[in-house]
């Protein structure tokens, strides 16, 4: 029987590329370079290829956040700032927060029910912001951002420090929930715990990286749970 849900927010509960493509929009205007659904867009992949790489230990936190923007410029043969550049965008990203369809609705059928907790690899400042003007943090128990632990999804010991803070836990009666493999659900299975893959898009899973449940919307969760 599941009593602990461990739940991601970006692109899980709050829709993360809407923020972003508004964010690294206004980012570009600042410097005169056009805001296209192309350039958005080729953002959007060096940042998750970024973000990727520090999943893998390749890069660390502070390197992702100006290696994106040089990256990025590079691509497009400009010469700015990348520290001027994530400090806009990161001002930026905090300013947003759209629930995915069905998430607020889905909180509420269940937070009474289950222990919720938030999992996040994101930056502290921007995550705090987001959640603070969602409303978001009411449903859940714990809040959990990996800056402010010293280690990420999907180490073992961003999972054993969030453990050792629940009283009473039981690794039995835990599931995590994510759109991320690589993060959520790997991190998931190195924990030694229960996963669901959120996979709206139906992504193609990885042989490697096999999770416990997959959900194409997050409205069948209270009723995946009701069954586990």
């Amino acid at each position: 029987m599941i009593k602990t849900v461990f739940l991601d927010i970006d692109d899980t509960l709050l829709d993360f590329h809407r923020a972003e493509a508004l964010a690294i929009r206004t980012a570009l205007t600042r410097f005169g370079i056009e805001p296209s659904e192309a350039n958005v867009k080729r953002y959007s992949a060096i940042n998750r290829s970024c973000w990727e790489r520090f999943e893998r230990g390749e890069l660390t936190r502070e390197s992702v956040l100006t290696t994106r923007f040089k990256m990025l410029f590079s691509e497009m043969g400009v010469e700015f700032s990348p520290d001027e550049a994530q400090r806009i965008y990161e001002y930026e990203l905090g300013s947003y927060h759209f629930y995915i369809d069905g998430a607020r609705e889905m909180l509420e059928e269940i937070y009474r029910d289950y222990d919720l907790y938030i999992t996040t690899n994101g930056i502290s400042i921007v995550q705090n912001r987001r959640i603070a003007d969602s409303g978001i943090a009411k449903y859940f128990k714990g809040i959990f951002i990996s800056e402010e632990i010293g280690f990420n999804k999907p180490q073992k010991e961003y999972f054993d420090f969030i453990f050792d803070k629940i009283e009473g836990f039981d690794k039995d009666g835990a599931i995590i929930v994510g759109d991320s493999l690589s993060s959520d659900i790997l991190g998931g299975i190195n924990a030694g715990i229960k996963t669901c893959w959120y996979n709206p898009k139906g992504l193609p899973s990885k042989a490697e990286i096999t999770p416990d449940y997959v959900l194409a919307d997050i409205t069948e969760l209270p009723n995946l749970l009701k069954t586990l």
